[in-house]
């Protein structure tokens, strides 16, 4: 390993600018160290109420400083909203904790069923939110904290007298403790995938992560890690480092590290093999450090920001705001929040709109924690039998859908009981444990076979199915409804109270355009999904939802899968012939599901080895128009091969759905989610459909993915979803597929399913990191030597790649409602999309500009043109974007949307080193434009130039202390490095101006 000490240039010429900043950093050390000694000292209730008591204390004095600080730079109230968040199972961005005056209240946390019990983890987790909450009150200068945290226990650990959960779920949770993403991965991290100011889906630890003391050498303290999760969770911003920039080039010719604030100091070591010229090296073609140059940070800081940088360094307390922000970093907060500080961001959210003032300056109490552990799944259907079940075959459609539920989806051993109605309500089925095949048709053969009242009194049916559960299990909570109507009932709200009250979760399914507008409220208010299903004949809707609606504890090795669901009209004796996958993670339970309208048609399946099955071996009930196959044993792997023929002279719609489970418990199946952004959206404002791939927490990558949206009537939308980082694609390769929606030709309901497909020729690398994990500390200076840790784990070669080969999935999504749409023929009004991805790189004199094309509208369809234009100033581009140079794009004729796109062009020569910035703007047809792309850099470099590197930066050397061999799995690499300067070598082929014009080239 070499390293390169970076002078006092960036940021160490500013320490003498930050020595009033040392009492409030010592206090706010002061805080968090009694914090962290509740969980080193305070075993005993008595004592950590003392030492929280010493924290508040202490806290108030920093905070009624910074608040005197903020009221003397004419800040405005401290304050905040109170809002209400309603749960959804699915829907991305929804947190289950609500921010109710000043603490968020029933933060969740959910631990999944495959991990090993262990006690450290919840104790770990109490620490960590304990100490996070703290932090976060001083971060947001007194605004908010953590009120009130459940845990909730999975059933595979041993019982206690845990707390019963009521809507709380694994699949709602704010955090989840689950296996890693990839077999050494413990980086801790959050799922987010929307845009800037859009809240993340969960923040995700690992069991390692927490009951490993080690982490917190590499992660910093627990509490603080949290908090900056947390931002990424609940306010939508964006981490201020950049693993693939770690390096830019500032407006005044500098390399800097990608970072705020650039106030923080460290100096430059090189570990891999391009630096054995000496010391890090400068690229000629990017004038940036080349690859294995690492920024190692003072353990020792003035500086006071950011949070969403480095909160593991012991000064960090803040995010940065517009008086530090580094606009120039080239970081996913700049790129996806147009340069605006994350502190901007923050106080831009729902939680700090309204500025209320704080009652009180006192700090907060520490969050209270209450432990909740699931139970075995109760689940009661509540049917529709009333007359206007009657049309459009809706009662045979219903029933071959619940059919399927009973038979092949509800988990073995779950309870299950069946209700129906019209005026009044029915007991079809007392609650019972589901544990064989014979209970399972039993349950199927209850219900009736025709309409029996001429009115849908919803709420008698719930009323009844709450009877029915609480004759099963007086604590009903957690409980579950499966509701199913296609009335008018202008009355379902009378007995909100009663379910809400009783801790019931209501899944709701609208059938038809004539079903109750208060479905999707009631599903809201309990936790559960909301379905919209449409009378097309032409479609599997029902079998769908029904299919979608599985155990939300998170433990897919036990949930069925749906593997294919195609309806079509066959003209008279016509013929469908499909293939469908069903690849090596499933299997077990394999069911194919034939139906019809009028006439049992002809079937023939043949397997991937050739065995092939006809109607004689099909299970056929010809009053439910319905054939299924059970395949016995495990179904092989491989193409499986449908012809399904009209068997008479009239056109017929028939159906092919199959379901299979995991080929063994400790398979994980690939699993498909999917979801919009938004369950209700106004005309012209666009929606984000969202397909997330996964097996286990891996990504699927290079699946093909179409998403089929059906209205209440009229044609379905056809949109293919992209994983492609461009767009509405918020991150490239993480598995979560997405696109923009905007174009409606109706108001109402809208239901949502997608399709994915990967040919059995596909084996798609994993990414080496997802998403935007805790950054990896490489290590730090403490009094001039470098102490570094052990390097991250790298993923092993069969860890990188899925075997699964092919597969097909089906998955149906929640409804959503749309307004506004206007009747008649209605102008454009959608721009492109703001391209995100825009580089630039150097060959010889040409500038070279890649980006991913948006589309005419928004992320679909084809540009007229772009807009190209450089400056030599970023801040120009940013704000006067119609000043700046343009560049001509005569010859550049945009693709369509999702199309690599290339520019080249030579800039105006110039005699010295010049940094030019560049942005583009796309142009539609309508003449609307899209917002400014990122900017891009590049250094054009005079060919006549000589290089030569500053004398100063000549090698230094480090001594390396091991035990054991030099490996990079070797878990006992402790590394002591002694700094010490060496001769001065050879010179690299560099020259300074490219860097700077001064001496303080290559400052840090």
């Amino acid at each position: 390993m070499k390293k390169s000490e970076a002078p006092a240039g960036e940021g160490r010429q500013k320490q003498n600018k930050t020595t009033k900043h040392k009492s409030r950093l010592h206090t706010t050390r002061l805080v968090f160290a009694i914090s962290r000694s509740l969980r080193a000292t305070a075993t005993k209730p008595a004592a950590r109420c003392c030492l929280a008591k010493e924290a508040l204390r202490t806290s108030d004095v920093l905070l009624q400083k910074r608040m005197a600080r903020k009221s003397d730079a004419g800040a405005g109230p401290v304050g905040l909203s109170v809002g209400l968040a309603l749960l959804q199972l699915l829907g991305g961005g929804v947190t289950a904790a609500t921010l109710k005056g000043s603490a968020y209240q029933g933060l969740l946390v959910a631990i999944h069923p495959s991990v090993p019990q262990e006690a450290k983890i919840v104790s770990s987790l109490k620490e960590m939110i304990t100490e996070a909450s703290f932090y976060l009150f001083n971060a947001t200068q007194g605004r908010v904290h953590f009120g009130s945290v459940k845990i909730l226990i999975p059933a595979t650990w041993e019982r206690n007298n845990y707390a019963k959960p009521m809507q709380e779920a694994y699949t709602k949770a704010d955090v989840i403790v689950a296996p890693p993403y990839w077999k050494h991965g413990h980086d801790p991290y959050t799922l987010q995938y929307g845009g800037c100011g859009e809240k993340g889906k969960y923040i995700h630890f690992t069991s390692g992560f927490l009951v490993n003391n080690d982490s917190i050498g590499i992660y910093g303290p627990h509490g603080r890690l949290f908090v900056h999760e947390w931002a990424h969770l609940r306010w939508g911003v964006f981490d201020e480092y950049d693993s693939e920039k770690p390096f830019y080039i500032s407006s005044q010719n500098q390399v800097k590290a990608t970072r705020c604030s650039s106030d923080l100091t460290g100096i430059y070591v090189c570990e891999k093999e391009s630096c054995t010229e000496g010391s890090c090296v400068i690229d000629q073609a990017t004038g940036l450090l080349k690859e294995g140059c690492t920024f190692i940070h003072d353990k020792e800081q003035n500086a006071s920001s950011s949070i969403m940088y480095m909160q593991s360094l012991s000064s960090v307390f803040e995010f940065c705001d517009s008086s530090n922000h580094n606009a120039e970093a080239l970081n996913a907060q700049n790129r996806m929040c147009s340069y605006k500080s994350t502190w901007d961001v923050i106080m831009s959210s729902d939680d700090f709109k309204s500025d209320i003032p704080l009652t009180s300056k006192n700090s907060p109490l520490p969050p209270t924690f209450s432990l909740l552990q699931a139970t075995d799944r109760v689940i009661c259907l509540v049917l529709d039998f009333s007359s206007s079940m009657d049309e459009n075959n809706r009662i045979i459609r219903m029933r071959q859908a619940v059919e399927v539920y009973l038979l092949q989806i509800v988990e073995e051993n779950s309870y299950v009981g069946v209700v129906t109605f019209s005026e009044g309500g029915e007991v079809k089925s007392q609650i019972r444990q589901v544990t064989s095949a014979d209970i399972r048709k039993q349950l199927a053969s209850d219900l009736p076979v025709a309409s029996y009242g001429d009115r849908a009194n919803v709420c008698t049916g719930v009323q009844l199915a709450l009877q029915v559960i609480k004759k099963h299990d007086e604590s009903v909570s957690g409980s579950g409804i499966i509701l199913l109507t296609s009335g008018g009932d202008s009355s379902l709200s009378k007995c909100f109270s009663d379910v809400i009250d009783a801790g019931l979760i209501i899944h709701t399914i609208a059938l038809g355009q004539s079903a109750s507008q208060e479905l999707e409220q009631l599903g809201k208010m309990t936790g559960g999904l909301s379905f919209f299903v449409t009378d097309r004949q032409d479609s599997t809707g029902l079998i769908d939802v029904f299919s979608a609606i599985v155990a939300s504890d998170g433990d897919t090795s036990h949930q069925p899968v749906q593997i294919e669901s195609t309806a079509e009209r066959v003209k008279g004796n016509g013929q469908i012939e499909r293939s469908t996958i069903i690849d090596s993670t499933v299997g077990n339970d394999t069911f194919f599901v034939v139906t019809w309208l009028t006439k049992e048609p002809r079937i023939v399946l043949h397997g991937p080895r050739g065995k092939h099955f006809t109607n004689g071996e099909f299970d056929v009930d010809p009053l439910l128009r319905t054939a299924r196959l059970q395949i016995p044993g495990i179904a092989e792997a491989g193409d499986w091969t449908y012809l399904l023929t009209n068997s008479h002279g009239l056109p017929e719609v028939l159906t092919m759905t199959v379901t299979s489970r995991a080929v063994k418990s400790d398979v994980s199946t690939i699993t498909v989610r999917t979801h919009t952004n938004k369950d209700t959206n106004a005309y012209p404002s666009p929606m984000i459909v969202y397909a997330q791939v996964n097996q286990g927490f891996s990504p699927i990558l290079g699946a093909n993915v179409t998403a089929i949206i059906e209205p209440e009537s009229g044609d379905p939308i056809i949109l293919d979803l992209f994983d492609n980082g461009a767009g509405a694609d918020t991150i490239k390769n993480d598995g979560v597929y997405s696109k923009y929606l905007f174009s409606f030709a109706r108001n109402g309901r809208y239901s949502l399913k997608v399709r994915v497909q990967r040919d059995s020729q596909t084996i798609s690398p994993y990414p080496a990191i997802l998403w935007s994990p805790a950054m990896y500390i490489p290590g730090y200076i403490t009094n001039g030597t470098i102490q570094m840790n052990a390097p991250r784990p790298l993923m092993n070669s069969e860890d990188s790649h899925i075997s699964s080969g092919g597969f097909s999935r089906i998955a149906a999504g929640s409804a959503f409602t749309i307004s506004g749409v206007p009747t008649g023929p209605y102008k454009d009004v959608f721009p492109p999309c703001k391209i995100t991805d825009l580089d630039a790189r150097t060959e010889e004199d040409k500038i070279v500009l890649t980006w991913t094309a948006p589309g005419g509208d928004f992320d679909q369809g084809q540009a007229a043109r772009y807009e190209v234009r450089i400056s030599q100033s970023s801040l120009e581009l940013r704000e006067e974007f119609e000043n700046a140079v343009p560049i001509n794009t005569s010859s550049l004729a945009p693709q369509p949307a999702g199309s690599k796109e290339m520019f080249v062009f030579k800039p105006e020569a110039s005699a010295n080193v010049t940094l030019i910035y560049m942005g583009v703007r796309t142009v539609d047809k309508s003449l609307l434009y899209s917002d400014l792309s990122n900017i891009a850099q590049a250094l054009i470099i005079p060919g006549e130039a000589t290089h030569i590197a500053p004398a100063k930066y000549g090698a230094l050397a480090v001594v390396l202390t091991t035990c054991g061999l030099l490996l990079l799995v070797a878990s006992c690499l402790i590394v002591s490095t002694v700094l010490w300067t060496s001769k001065k070598k050879k010179k690299v082929a560099i020259d300074e101006a490219i860097l700077s014009h001064s001496d303080s080239a290559l400052a840090v």
